[in-house]
């Protein structure tokens, strides 16, 4: 299931051992290269005087609408416990508000969300928000990961002209909302009986 990154900011950190909450996601820490979130960063009155106050995306057990469950509190870390974590820190990377252009200089907006898988939290695509002349007839552009070219410290640069990931985009987000209304005959010499066709609720994207 997708999720949008901005969701994500402000839910709960649930605890087994404490059976209840210890903490609440502040920021999302990406990994540019793999373009996943491999920690987050929380906060909360537990938190708040420790170092200790990040959590790697590999010791959440699950997560829902609750928020993220994770065994204990000693799973949060300090950035110096993980090399990989305390490297991503350095970079001082943040995907939101980053320019997106095409590999042809056109430009196409700023990154104000993306949304994310809630398995893996692997960055599946970027809400971009258009420019003043271009949002009064299209305010939004959803890019798919695999438009994606190039990512730096200024700009994400994408593969393809804006109206071909709009065209993707809305394919990939299409959602019948209709049934196949033929079933099986139940027992044999029995008449076929049509199902009353049930309209499929879209999902968020």
């Amino acid at each position: 299931m997708l999720i949008y990154n901005s969701r994500l900011l402000g839910s709960q950190i649930l605890s087994v051992q404490a059976a209840g909450p210890i903490a609440y996601i502040d920021a999302s820490i990406i990994d540019p290269d793999s373009l996943k979130i491999i920690a987050f960063r929380l906060a909360g009155p537990l938190v708040a005087k420790s170092n200790a106050n990040f959590l790697m995306t590999s010791s959440i057990r699950e997560h829902s609408e609750l928020g993220c469950v994770i065994d204990s509190i000693d799973e949060l870390v300090e950035p110096t416990d993980v090399i990989k974590l305390n490297k991503i820190l350095e970079l001082n990377f943040d995907l939101l508000n980053l320019k997106v252009e095409t590999k042809k200089g056109s430009k196409l907006g700023k990154i104000i969300d993306f949304t994310i898988t809630n398995d893996n939290f692997t960055i599946e695509q970027l809400v971009v928000k258009r420019p003043l002349v271009k949002s009064f007839l299209d305010p939004e552009l959803i890019i798919p990961r695999r438009e994606i070219v190039e990512i730096t410290d200024y700009k994400v640069i994408v593969k393809d002209e804006e109206k071909t990931i709009k065209a993707r985009a809305m394919k990939e987000d299409f959602v019948p909302n209709f049934v196949n209304p033929f079933r099986e005959i139940r027992e044999a010499g029995a008449h076929a009986k049509i199902d009353q066709p049930q309209s499929a609720d879209s999902e968020d994207s």
